[in-house]
């Protein structure tokens, strides 16, 4: 290992058959699967730019190819997807869960971002990731929009996309803070047949754990090892996403290596 990111080779085993294996005909590759990861969890990591990834690694505009590739055909959701459900069975728990918490954060993005907004309680200018997590903190979907958005908002999208696959629709409960309150309650009760749970804040300026509401906050201070998503970089929200599932895969992968 020549980066504290670099694969393991018990990491590697984890993974491995998820990639297609070499086409018989045709010029060989010259850089292995596992290298290439190599450079991209090194980027996701310490959140240097494509151009500027060391020498050690193949060459920026290969990694990139295949970060792109994997992110079109949906590969990096499918990794992640078999990783949590690993998790999930090592802890003792259904591969599928049938409870969540769901929260919001705001970034800020840079100039390059196509879409981004101002979010005035938070006083950011960028993006807002809206993640919806499972009781063990394990990521089952998010979706980054610009951060003028309001969370009952991004909430409905987010939720809409997630139940639309029917193997999630398994998830019968939600827990939330007081900005998913209004009409969120009761369109995803009479649609998806699922409640959400309110968590509130004690009216006391004191800290205090809450209930099912730390488990997301301390996914979000996972998400914050990574250097790459203490600010939105991507230019596409559909990368921003991808950088989440990326810091997700790392973790995941330390974990049951």
């Amino acid at each position: 290992m020549r980066y504290t990111s670099d694969l393991t080779d018990a990491e590697w085993q984890l993974i491995d058959y998820c990639f297609p294996e070499a086409c018989p005909t045709g010029r060989p590759r010259e850089h292995s699967y596992r290298e290439l990861l190599n450079g991209i969890f090194y980027l996701t990591k310490t959140a240097c730019q494509w151009r500027n990834l060391p020498e050690n690694f193949a060459p920026w505009g290969t990694v990139y190819h295949y970060f792109r590739t994997w992110k079109r055909n949906g590969l990096w959701v499918a990794i992640h997807t078999r990783l949590r459900e690993q998790a999930r069975q090592i802890e003792g728990r259904q591969r599928q869960p049938s409870a969540a918490i769901i929260d919001s954060q705001s970034v800020k993005s840079t100039e390059t971002s196509d879409q981004r907004g101002y979010d005035a309680g938070k006083k950011v200018n960028g993006r807002k990731r809206h993640i919806l997590v499972d009781t063990i903190g394990l990521l089952l979907m998010v979706m980054v929009l610009p951060a003028d958005i309001q969370d009952r908002a991004g909430a409905k999208q987010l939720l809409a996309a997630f139940f639309s696959q029917k193997t999630r629709r398994r998830v019968k409960h939600i827990w939330a803070d007081g900005g998913y309150t209004g009409t969120l309650l009761d369109w995803t009760r009479r649609l998806w047949r699922c409640t959400i749970e309110i968590v509130k804040r004690s009216d006391l300026h004191t800290f205090k754990v809450l209930p099912r509401r730390w488990v997301v906050e301390r996914t979000f201070g996972w998400l914050g090892r990574y250097r790459r998503l203490n600010r939105d970089y991507e230019r596409q929200a559909e990368t921003g996403e991808t950088m989440v599932y990326l810091a997700m895969i790392r973790l995941m992968l330390k974990r049951l290596g």
